[in-house]
Protein backbone atom coordinates (compact mmCIF):
# COMPACT_ATOMS: atom_id res chain seq x y z
CA UNK A 1 0.00 0.00 0.00
CA UNK A 2 1.21 3.56 -0.63
CA UNK A 3 2.52 5.46 2.41
CA UNK A 4 -0.04 7.43 4.40
CA UNK A 5 2.39 10.38 4.59
CA UNK A 6 5.21 11.32 2.24
CA UNK A 7 7.51 14.32 2.16
CA UNK A 8 10.28 14.98 -0.31
CA UNK A 9 12.84 17.73 0.08
CA UNK A 10 10.72 20.05 2.21
CA UNK A 11 12.32 23.45 2.75
CA UNK A 12 10.98 26.25 4.93
CA UNK A 13 12.73 29.48 5.85
CA UNK A 14 11.80 32.32 8.16
CA UNK A 15 13.99 35.15 6.97
CA UNK A 16 17.57 33.98 7.45
CA UNK A 17 16.49 31.09 9.68
CA UNK A 18 16.22 27.72 7.96
CA UNK A 19 13.54 25.69 9.74
CA UNK A 20 13.51 22.80 7.26
CA UNK A 21 16.46 21.96 5.08
CA UNK A 22 15.37 19.08 2.84
CA UNK A 23 13.03 17.06 5.07
CA UNK A 24 12.18 13.61 3.69
CA UNK A 25 9.59 11.31 5.26
CA UNK A 26 7.67 8.17 4.37
CA UNK A 27 5.11 6.92 6.90
CA UNK A 28 3.45 3.52 6.33
CA UNK A 29 -0.28 3.29 6.86
CA UNK A 30 -1.47 2.09 10.28
CA UNK A 31 1.77 2.82 12.14
CA UNK A 32 3.18 5.32 14.61
CA UNK A 33 6.03 7.34 13.14
CA UNK A 34 8.07 9.37 15.61
CA UNK A 35 9.97 12.60 14.96
CA UNK A 36 12.52 12.87 17.75
CA UNK A 37 14.54 16.02 18.32
CA UNK A 38 15.04 19.11 20.47
CA UNK A 39 13.20 22.41 20.22
CA UNK A 40 14.09 24.13 16.96
CA UNK A 41 14.86 20.91 15.09
CA UNK A 42 11.98 21.43 12.65
CA UNK A 43 9.40 19.02 14.05
CA UNK A 44 6.53 21.48 14.48
CA UNK A 45 7.22 23.17 11.14
CA UNK A 46 6.99 19.77 9.48
CA UNK A 47 3.63 19.10 11.12
CA UNK A 48 2.30 22.52 10.11
CA UNK A 49 3.19 21.89 6.48
CA UNK A 50 1.70 18.38 6.48
CA UNK A 51 -1.52 19.70 8.03
CA UNK A 52 -1.82 22.56 5.46
CA UNK A 53 -1.14 25.33 8.00
CA UNK A 54 2.06 26.36 6.20
CA UNK A 55 3.18 26.23 2.59
CA UNK A 56 6.69 24.87 1.97
CA UNK A 57 9.19 27.04 0.15
CA UNK A 58 10.37 23.99 -1.78
CA UNK A 59 9.65 20.27 -1.98
CA UNK A 60 6.36 18.41 -1.97
CA UNK A 61 4.28 16.36 0.45
CA UNK A 62 1.14 14.26 0.41
CA UNK A 63 -1.09 12.95 3.23
CA UNK A 64 -3.78 10.30 2.77
CA UNK A 65 -3.27 10.60 -0.97
CA UNK A 66 -3.80 14.39 -1.10
CA UNK A 67 -1.14 16.94 -1.99
CA UNK A 68 -0.77 19.30 0.99
CA UNK A 69 -0.82 22.38 -1.26
CA UNK A 70 -2.93 21.53 -4.31
CA UNK A 71 -5.50 19.45 -2.38
CA UNK A 72 -5.39 21.26 0.95
CA UNK A 73 -9.16 21.74 1.28
CA UNK A 74 -9.97 18.09 0.67
CA UNK A 75 -7.10 16.88 2.85
CA UNK A 76 -8.36 18.65 5.96
CA UNK A 77 -11.38 16.34 6.14
CA UNK A 78 -9.05 13.32 6.47
CA UNK A 79 -6.73 14.42 9.27
CA UNK A 80 -6.84 15.20 12.96
CA UNK A 81 -4.36 17.44 14.75
CA UNK A 82 -3.45 17.91 18.40
CA UNK A 83 -0.79 20.56 18.95
CA UNK A 84 1.51 21.46 21.80
CA UNK A 85 -1.14 23.66 23.39
CA UNK A 86 -4.77 22.69 23.88
CA UNK A 87 -6.95 24.43 21.28
CA UNK A 88 -10.22 24.54 23.20
CA UNK A 89 -12.77 27.27 23.92
CA UNK A 90 -12.74 28.15 27.63
CA UNK A 91 -16.28 29.53 27.57
CA UNK A 92 -17.87 26.37 26.19
CA UNK A 93 -18.39 23.12 28.06
CA UNK A 94 -16.39 20.04 27.14
CA UNK A 95 -19.36 18.58 25.30
CA UNK A 96 -20.01 21.84 23.44
CA UNK A 97 -16.37 22.01 22.33
CA UNK A 98 -16.54 18.56 20.76
CA UNK A 99 -19.98 19.14 19.24
CA UNK A 100 -18.68 22.33 17.64
CA UNK A 101 -15.79 20.40 16.07
CA UNK A 102 -18.26 17.86 14.73
CA UNK A 103 -20.36 20.60 13.14
CA UNK A 104 -17.24 22.07 11.53
CA UNK A 105 -16.61 18.63 10.01
CA UNK A 106 -20.22 18.71 8.72
CA UNK A 107 -21.23 15.68 10.77
CA UNK A 108 -24.65 17.16 11.58
CA UNK A 109 -26.08 18.03 14.99
CA UNK A 110 -27.22 14.56 16.05
CA UNK A 111 -24.07 12.72 14.99
CA UNK A 112 -21.84 15.45 16.48
CA UNK A 113 -23.64 15.15 19.82
CA UNK A 114 -23.34 11.35 19.84
CA UNK A 115 -19.66 11.45 18.87
CA UNK A 116 -18.92 14.04 21.58
CA UNK A 117 -20.41 11.80 24.28
CA UNK A 118 -18.46 8.78 23.01
CA UNK A 119 -15.18 10.66 23.19
CA UNK A 120 -15.89 12.24 26.57
CA UNK A 121 -16.39 8.75 27.96
CA UNK A 122 -13.29 7.41 26.25
CA UNK A 123 -11.12 10.13 27.74
CA UNK A 124 -12.68 9.91 31.22
CA UNK A 125 -14.28 13.36 30.95
CA UNK A 126 -17.94 12.38 31.33
CA UNK A 127 -18.27 13.91 34.80
CA UNK A 128 -16.92 17.22 33.46
CA UNK A 129 -18.82 17.14 30.15
CA UNK A 130 -21.23 19.92 31.03
CA UNK A 131 -18.78 22.18 32.86
CA UNK A 132 -17.07 25.17 31.19
CA UNK A 133 -13.56 24.29 30.08
CA UNK A 134 -12.11 27.28 31.94
CA UNK A 135 -12.49 25.19 35.10
CA UNK A 136 -10.60 22.18 33.68
CA UNK A 137 -7.14 21.19 34.86
CA UNK A 138 -4.27 21.23 32.38
CA UNK A 139 -4.39 17.48 31.96
CA UNK A 140 -8.14 17.55 31.29
CA UNK A 141 -7.68 20.24 28.65
CA UNK A 142 -5.03 18.15 26.90
CA UNK A 143 -7.34 15.13 26.85
CA UNK A 144 -10.20 17.24 25.49
CA UNK A 145 -7.92 18.61 22.78
CA UNK A 146 -6.96 15.11 21.69
CA UNK A 147 -10.61 14.09 21.73
CA UNK A 148 -11.32 17.02 19.39
CA UNK A 149 -8.73 15.70 16.95
CA UNK A 150 -10.61 12.39 16.83
CA UNK A 151 -14.17 13.68 16.32
CA UNK A 152 -14.20 12.89 12.60
CA UNK A 153 -12.41 9.55 13.13
CA UNK A 154 -9.58 10.63 10.79
CA UNK A 155 -7.37 8.03 9.09
CA UNK A 156 -4.27 10.15 9.79
CA UNK A 157 -3.57 11.81 13.13
CA UNK A 158 -0.84 14.35 13.90
CA UNK A 159 0.27 14.65 17.52
CA UNK A 160 2.73 17.48 18.09
CA UNK A 161 4.30 16.86 21.51
CA UNK A 162 0.91 15.73 22.86
CA UNK A 163 2.05 14.87 26.39
CA UNK A 164 3.90 18.10 27.13
CA UNK A 165 3.45 18.89 30.81
CA UNK A 166 1.31 15.87 31.63
CA UNK A 167 2.00 13.88 34.78
CA UNK A 168 3.14 10.24 34.29
CA UNK A 169 -0.33 8.76 34.84
CA UNK A 170 -1.99 11.05 32.29
CA UNK A 171 0.84 10.42 29.84
CA UNK A 172 0.40 6.65 30.13
CA UNK A 173 -3.35 7.00 29.57
CA UNK A 174 -2.76 8.95 26.38
CA UNK A 175 -0.22 6.36 25.19
CA UNK A 176 -2.85 3.65 25.64
CA UNK A 177 -5.31 5.65 23.52
CA UNK A 178 -2.73 6.05 20.75
CA UNK A 179 -2.04 2.30 20.79
CA UNK A 180 -5.78 1.59 20.46
CA UNK A 181 -6.10 3.98 17.51
CA UNK A 182 -3.22 2.39 15.63
CA UNK A 183 -4.59 -1.09 16.31
CA UNK A 184 -7.74 0.12 14.56
CA UNK A 185 -5.80 1.25 11.47
CA UNK A 186 -5.09 4.92 12.22
CA UNK A 187 -1.76 6.35 11.09
CA UNK A 188 -0.06 8.57 13.67
CA UNK A 189 2.78 11.01 13.20
CA UNK A 190 4.13 11.88 16.64
CA UNK A 191 6.63 14.58 17.48
CA UNK A 192 8.24 14.36 20.87
CA UNK A 193 11.17 15.26 23.07
CA UNK A 194 10.34 12.48 25.51
CA UNK A 195 12.71 9.60 24.80
CA UNK A 196 10.54 7.05 26.59
CA UNK A 197 7.55 8.13 24.50
CA UNK A 198 9.33 7.56 21.20
CA UNK A 199 10.78 4.27 22.44
CA UNK A 200 7.40 2.95 23.53
CA UNK A 201 5.05 4.16 20.79
CA UNK A 202 6.88 4.55 17.50
CA UNK A 203 7.55 1.64 15.16
CA UNK A 204 9.88 3.92 13.20
CA UNK A 205 11.79 6.92 14.55
CA UNK A 206 13.32 9.73 12.53
CA UNK A 207 16.00 11.61 14.45
CA UNK A 208 15.71 15.24 13.36
CA UNK A 209 18.28 18.00 13.74
CA UNK A 210 18.64 21.35 11.97
CA UNK A 211 15.62 20.72 9.76
CA UNK A 212 16.54 17.37 8.31
CA UNK A 213 16.42 13.67 9.14
CA UNK A 214 19.86 12.51 10.26
CA UNK A 215 18.95 8.93 11.19
CA UNK A 216 15.99 6.62 10.61
CA UNK A 217 14.99 3.22 11.95
CA UNK A 218 13.37 1.36 14.79
CA UNK A 219 14.47 2.17 18.32
CA UNK A 220 16.60 -0.99 18.39
CA UNK A 221 18.16 -0.25 15.01
CA UNK A 222 19.12 3.25 16.13
CA UNK A 223 20.61 1.92 19.35
CA UNK A 224 22.59 -0.70 17.44
CA UNK A 225 24.26 2.11 15.49
CA UNK A 226 26.24 3.12 18.57
CA UNK A 227 27.05 -0.36 19.84
CA UNK A 228 25.44 -3.12 21.79
CA UNK A 229 25.42 -3.86 25.50
CA UNK A 230 26.68 -1.72 28.34
CA UNK A 231 27.83 -3.01 31.70
CA UNK A 232 26.73 -0.68 34.46
CA UNK A 233 28.33 -1.08 37.87
CA UNK A 234 27.30 0.82 40.99
CA UNK A 235 29.67 0.64 43.96
CA UNK A 236 29.16 1.26 47.66
CA UNK A 237 31.84 3.93 47.87
CA UNK A 238 32.78 6.59 45.32
CA UNK A 239 36.43 6.12 46.27
CA UNK A 240 36.32 2.80 44.41
CA UNK A 241 35.34 4.39 41.10
CA UNK A 242 38.88 4.77 39.81
CA UNK A 243 39.64 1.17 40.72
CA UNK A 244 36.52 0.03 38.86
CA UNK A 245 37.43 2.12 35.86
CA UNK A 246 40.99 0.80 35.71
CA UNK A 247 39.94 -2.81 36.31
CA UNK A 248 37.20 -2.88 33.68
CA UNK A 249 38.89 -0.76 30.99
CA UNK A 250 40.40 -3.83 29.25
CA UNK A 251 36.87 -5.17 28.66
CA UNK A 252 35.58 -1.95 27.09
CA UNK A 253 35.15 -1.43 23.34
CA UNK A 254 34.66 2.32 23.73
CA UNK A 255 34.80 5.13 26.24
CA UNK A 256 34.31 4.26 29.91
CA UNK A 257 31.85 6.65 31.58
CA UNK A 258 32.03 7.52 35.27
CA UNK A 259 29.22 9.12 37.27
CA UNK A 260 30.63 10.26 40.61
CA UNK A 261 27.23 11.36 41.93
CA UNK A 262 25.66 7.94 41.35
CA UNK A 263 28.91 6.07 42.20
CA UNK A 264 28.50 4.35 38.84
CA UNK A 265 30.71 3.22 35.96
CA UNK A 266 29.37 2.29 32.51
CA UNK A 267 31.40 0.49 29.85
CA UNK A 268 30.41 -0.64 26.33
CA UNK A 269 31.14 -4.32 25.68
CA UNK A 270 30.58 -7.20 23.28
CA UNK A 271 29.20 -10.56 24.40
CA UNK A 272 27.43 -8.86 27.26
CA UNK A 273 26.69 -11.81 29.56
CA UNK A 274 30.22 -13.19 29.39
CA UNK A 275 31.70 -9.72 29.83
CA UNK A 276 29.54 -9.10 32.91
CA UNK A 277 30.70 -12.36 34.50
CA UNK A 278 34.32 -11.43 33.79
CA UNK A 279 33.81 -7.91 35.16
CA UNK A 280 32.35 -9.13 38.46
CA UNK A 281 35.19 -11.62 38.84
CA UNK A 282 37.80 -8.91 38.32
CA UNK A 283 36.12 -6.55 40.78
CA UNK A 284 35.86 -9.29 43.42
CA UNK A 285 39.58 -9.96 43.02
CA UNK A 286 40.25 -6.27 43.63
CA UNK A 287 38.08 -6.29 46.76
CA UNK A 288 35.58 -3.80 45.36
CA UNK A 289 32.14 -3.92 47.03
CA UNK A 290 29.51 -3.81 44.28
CA UNK A 291 26.06 -2.52 45.19
CA UNK A 292 24.48 -3.25 41.81
CA UNK A 293 25.58 -4.49 38.39
CA UNK A 294 23.83 -5.37 35.17
CA UNK A 295 23.56 -5.12 31.41
CA UNK A 296 21.59 -2.43 29.60
CA UNK A 297 21.02 -1.23 26.08
CA UNK A 298 21.98 2.25 24.85
CA UNK A 299 19.31 4.90 25.34
CA UNK A 300 17.84 7.07 22.59
CA UNK A 301 19.50 10.03 24.28
CA UNK A 302 22.88 8.34 23.78
CA UNK A 303 21.95 7.78 20.14
CA UNK A 304 21.08 11.45 19.75
CA UNK A 305 24.25 12.55 21.53
CA UNK A 306 26.37 10.36 19.26
CA UNK A 307 24.66 11.56 16.08
CA UNK A 308 24.45 15.27 16.87
CA UNK A 309 26.98 16.00 19.58
CA UNK A 310 24.33 17.18 22.06
CA UNK A 311 21.54 15.69 24.15
CA UNK A 312 17.86 15.97 23.45
CA UNK A 313 16.24 18.64 25.59
CA UNK A 314 13.94 17.07 28.15
CA UNK A 315 11.00 19.06 29.51
CA UNK A 316 11.58 20.55 32.95
CA UNK A 317 8.21 22.24 33.43
CA UNK A 318 6.10 21.23 36.37
CA UNK A 319 3.67 18.47 35.38
CA UNK A 320 0.12 19.48 34.66
CA UNK A 321 -2.41 17.52 36.67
Amino acid sequence: MPPAITAEGLVKKYGDTVALDGMDLSVPEGTVFGLLGPNGAGKTTTVRILTTLLRPDAGRAAVAGFDVVADADRLRAHIGVSGQYAAVDDHLTGAENLEMVGRLYHLGAKRSRRRARELLERFDLTDAADRPVQGYSGGMRRRLDLAGALVADPPVLFLDEPTTGLDPRARTTLWDVVAELVAGGTTVLLTTQYLEEADRLAETIAVVDHGRVIALGTADQLKDRIGGDRIQVTVESAVDLETVRRTLAPLAIGDVQTDAVASQVTIPVVNGAAALTAALGRLAAEGVVVRDAGLRRPTLDEVFLTLTGHHTVEHTKESVR
